[in-house]
């Protein structure tokens, strides 16, 4: 199965849509006020590459890679403001139907509850739209804002996998959490604002 390509999401003041060309600037901007926030949990390549792509390359990788069905790139907007990305990698169909989830999002807007509705808001799309069966999110011991995501949607643990990633240069060892289409059959946007009017 082929996802359509582009999709845009919405829940509130929180919109995921495709990353632009035109989107340069403005993302290039938050990347710089928060390039010392984020490098610790960037992935980074252990061989020596030559230079990073260019951003209308890297839009173009994602686009090609959205419409093949392999993965589904996402900016992360609050408030029409662009404030991070959050990206759908590593889709397998046939008889896993997984994929896994990775996002970044500005410093300025951390602990506002936007990550976790644009985890909300992907979790449905792929259970609903796509019929992916599993997601999930590997996220460093160390990453204390990233572990308190996975609570807040009440992901499952699965443990340690050791050296999992290569993360800010070295390989890093990472927390798995994971979720199935029928643990939530509410939705996952729908447990989010129950476990929130909770909390």
């Amino acid at each position: 199965m082929t996802p359509e390509w582009p999709v845009e999401l919405r829940h509130g003041a929180v919109l995921l849509r495709p990353l632009r060309r035109r989107d340069a600037t403005a993302w290039r901007a938050v990347r710089a006020a928060n390039a010392s926030w984020l490098r610790p949990w960037e992935a980074t390549s252990p061989e020596a590459s030559g230079p990073p792509p260019t951003f209308g390359q890297m839009v173009r990788s994602f686009t090609r890679e959205a419409r093949a069905g392999r993965m589904l790139p996402f900016v992360v907007e609050l408030d029409g403001r662009l404030v991070g990305q959050i990206t759908v990698s590593g889709i397998t169909w046939g008889s896993l139907r997984s994929a896994h989830v990775g996002y970044w999002v500005d410093q300025r807007v951390a602990g506002r509850g936007t990550i976790p509705y644009a985890l909300a808001l992907v979790g449905d799309h792929c259970f609903r739209a796509l019929r992916l069966h599993r997601l999930e999110v590997n996220i460093r011991p160390e990453n204390a804002a990233s572990l308190r995501v996975a609570e807040k949607l009440g992901l499952r643990d699965e443990g340690l996998r050791e050296r999992f990633l290569h993360i800010d240069g070295a390989w890093r060892d990472h927390r798995t959490f994971a979720i199935t289409s029928d643990e939530v059959p509410e939705g996952l946007l729908s447990r989010y604002e129950a476990l929130r009017a909770r909390s």
